[in-house]
């Protein structure tokens, strides 16, 4: 008689809570044989009961390429924490399966086996998605699991995960590869947790970057370190195996995790990071995950490595930014050799010296030396020189003597001379303060080698400040790196920058640049905050100038306006437009820029014939990458990129678009055909771009969290790079309220 009772209880709840079957349905749920998933765009998951996590095909980018793996599900970005054969994804059409007569496994297409982790022998009666994340395959005749997602893990570890002794997580080899990478984290018998590099091809290790302390094991006690173990409050520690002796590794909150998210995971970068984040996530909710440690705390400071290249590859150097995340940089006239992944390291961009008599290095008249203040590869000394007259010219000569010499570091009364390849390269302020690295290059080596006439090199790496006159110099500047090539064969050009290379910003009189412009009567083009008009200097005939004369919409102090100029005047990079000197007199300001021969951005997008879409968008992936070197502040603003980004896709300027006072503003048309689902009359007759309309819409998603009226709702211009790379999911931006700068 109870049974029945109990049925009629349970409809009664089901009518009275009509959310709860979906919820009551997965109570407990089991993972059937036959069951099935297939790799699509619209492709299913298996929940865990509350729904907190799934696993599933993870499409990578706009590629028709999946992973099978696990993430957190209630979350908008769907954060991977576990999955399997990153170096072999699956094709679009592959199936997972839990075969009918127990066998686990991932197939492609044509039904060829792709992974299995379970032995052909061990059979599996059924799976199960847990709420903890773990993924587990039981036999329940022998009330045994055959494996585990938590005892298999990848690069992430999660409440209540365990690695044990002799455990490894491992690195992806980038932000968008989910290859195995460089770095690795093995929990050792002394209890120490190392981390540590291996060479990429044939695996071995070298010695660790980092090392946590040890646990103190009494001689003839029997006690041995067993595991790591994260908890549910988020602290991660080692444990013996009696349970009497531990070593933190990181902790979360003193409270349970009831009420956020916490994972710890071996970043591509090389640093094991514990996360956490708000469960509450909804509309007025912009939670994301916030690192609440890193280990090491200093990656490009960490331990060297006697072999291998250390953290950064060859030829490159490790710099932290604000942000802490590390940065692997080139020094001037290297390039990465992986633009996807710079922690291939860098090649350069001369031959390399021969030591022969014809060699660039022989003619002593044809080699000069870039400057990098405090940054060394400290383990790739083949000679030391010093005196007490030892000074950095002479260094640089001893290096510019020595054929093998490559680089040279002078600090004091000693130089420090290093070949190729170099090794553990760092900047830090602190440990080579009081030393400059010479690179040494071929002169007049600036211009790039272009390969094919289509070819577009566009970098862009600037400082920013929050003003507004800051911001207009940051479009001037970034807008100016646009180069094309139209030679095959590199070929000298003439730099404006050098004749002004040693000079500080000057001041100019209004009559100077009235004169130098001709009355301002060759206008060059228009901007959102005043003319540029071509001219030509009287202290320098032989060249020309962009005079911009700015309108009254810049409201500074006088102050403020030229302290910001002063430090525009500092801000050196090759593929920065260069600030030559500006007029602050009376209502008149205005600003000199070398003059662009060939061109900007605004004039190849706004032209007559508008690049291609593929061109557009490897632009507007350039500026985001370049965006987050380590020159780059917290003080980004990327409501400029967001702008600029809704005129790159669609080919309008926002000045010329909302010139007639009847024409709505670019973003509230770009807006309405969003919402309309009208993107294609943003790309007009662009066929390549109408055939590529996911990747369309992508980057007006991108462009409009960009240009949010709220600063705290706007991206980092790492994110912005993650979301245009399709690393992360871009969300459904709210209307953007406010009005951006255009290109000029």
């Amino acid at each position: 008689m109870a049974f029945p009772m109990l049925q009629h209880a349970v409809l009664l709840l089901l009518f009275v809570f009509p959310s709860w079957p979906l919820v009551f349905s997965q109570a407990n749920p089991e993972i059937r044989l036959g069951s099935s998933l297939i790799a699509s765009d619209n492709s299913s998951s298996w929940r865990s009961p509350s729904g907190e996590f799934a696993l599933g095909f993870h499409q990578l980018g706009n590629q028709s390429l999946f992973l099978l793996a696990i993430w957190f599900e209630k979350i908008p970005e769907k954060t991977l924490v576990w999955y399997a054969n990153g170096d072999n994804p699956a094709p679009k059409g592959s199936k997972v399966e839990l075969t009918s007569d127990g066998q686990f496994m991932l197939r492609d297409p044509k039904g060829e086996e792709i992974w299995r982790p379970q032995k052909a022998d061990n059979i599996v009666s059924h799976a199960t998605m847990l709420d903890t994340g773990n993924f587990v395959l039981e036999d329940r005749n022998q009330n045994l699991t055959v494996w585990e997602s938590f005892k298999n893990p990848v690069n992430t570890i999660l409440p209540t995960q365990v690695l044990e002794l002799g455990g490894t997580l491992y690195s992806q080899k980038s932000e968008s590869n989910y290859s195995k990478g460089r770095f690795q984290l093995r929990l050792q018998p002394g209890g120490s947790l190392e981390l540590i590099t291996v060479d990429p091809e044939s695996g071995t290790a070298y010695e660790a970057y980092y090392r946590s302390n040890s646990i103190f094991v009494a001689p003839n006690s029997g006690d041995s370190v067993e595991r790591m173990i994260f908890d549910e409050s988020g602290r991660i520690y080692v444990l013996l195996r009696n349970g009497t002796g531990t070593v933190n590794i990181a902790s979360g909150s003193t409270s349970s995790s009831g009420g956020h998210y916490y994972r710890a995971t071996l970043d591509h970068d090389g640093v094991f990071r514990l996360y956490n984040r708000d469960k509450k996530v909804g509309s007025h909710n912009t939670s994301s995950w916030s690192v609440m440690k890193n280990t090491p705390y200093d990656i490009c400071d960490a331990t060297p490595s006697s072999l291998g290249s250390g953290i950064c590859g060859f030829n490159s150097y490790c710099i932290v930014d604000e942000e802490g995340l590390p940065q692997c940089l080139c020094p001037d006239e290297y390039s990465h050799l992986d633009p996807s992944d710079r922690k291939q390291g860098c090649k350069p961009n001369f031959e390399l010296p021969s030591c022969q008599k014809d060699g660039w290095e022989g003619n002593k008249d044809a080699v000069e030396f870039r400057e990098l203040a405090a940054t060394n590869w400290p383990l790739s000394d083949y000679q030391l020189q010093r005196g007490p007259d030892f000074d950095k010219e002479k260094c640089k000569q001893s290096c510019k003597d020595d054929c093998l010499c490559a680089v040279a570091i002078h600090g004091g009364d000693m130089c420090w001379k290093k070949k190729l390849p170099l090794s553990n390269g760092r900047h830090s302020k602190i440990a080579f303060k009081y030393t400059t690295a010479l690179i040494k290059v071929p002169k007049n080596n600036a211009t790039p080698r272009c390969r094919d006439k289509s070819t577009l090199t566009l970098v862009g790496s600037v400082i920013f400040g929050s003003s507004a006159f800051f911001n207009l110099f940051l479009l001037s500047a970034i807008l100016g790196v646009a180069v094309f090539c139209h030679q095959k064969k590199p070929t000298k050009l003439k730099s404006v920058s050098s004749r002004f290379a040693t000079t500080i910003v000057r001041t100019y009189s209004y009559r100077e640049l009235e004169v130098a412009t001709h009355g301002f009567k060759e206008k060059l083009g228009r901007g959102a905050f005043g003319t540029v008009y071509k001219g030509v200097l009287a202290s320098d005939p032989g060249g020309a100038v962009a005079v911009k004369k700015l309108d009254k919409v810049i409201q500074e102090g006088e102050k403020e306006f030229e302290t910001e100029v002063a430090a525009i005047g500092q801000t050196h990079h090759r593929n920065l437009v260069g600030l030559l000197g500006y007029c602050n007199e009376g209502e008149h300001r205005l600003l000199v820029y070398e003059f662009m021969s060939n061109g900007s951005l605004a004039n190849l997008l706004f032209g007559i014939s508008r690049p291609e879409w593929s061109q557009r968008v490897q632009i507007a992936s350039g500026i985001a990458r370049g965006l987050m070197k380590g020159s780059i502040t917290a003080k980004v603003d990327v409501y400029s990129y967001g702008g600029m980004l809704l005129e790159m896709i669609c080919c309008k300027s926002s000045v010329v678009f909302g010139d007639n006072e009847e024409e709505e503003a670019l973003t509230d048309w770009a807006y309405e055909c969003y919402m309309g689902g009208k993107l294609e009359e943003m790309v007009e007759d662009d066929e390549e771009a109408r055939k590529d309309m996911k990747r369309v819409e992508t980057m007006v998603k991108v462009a409009f969290w960009c240009i949010q009226e709220d600063p705290g709702r706007r991206p980092t211009m790492r994110k912005v790079s993650q979301m245009l790379d399709g690393v992360v999911e871009v969300p459904v931006p709210p209307r953007p309220f406010g009005v951006f700068m255009s290109l000029s």
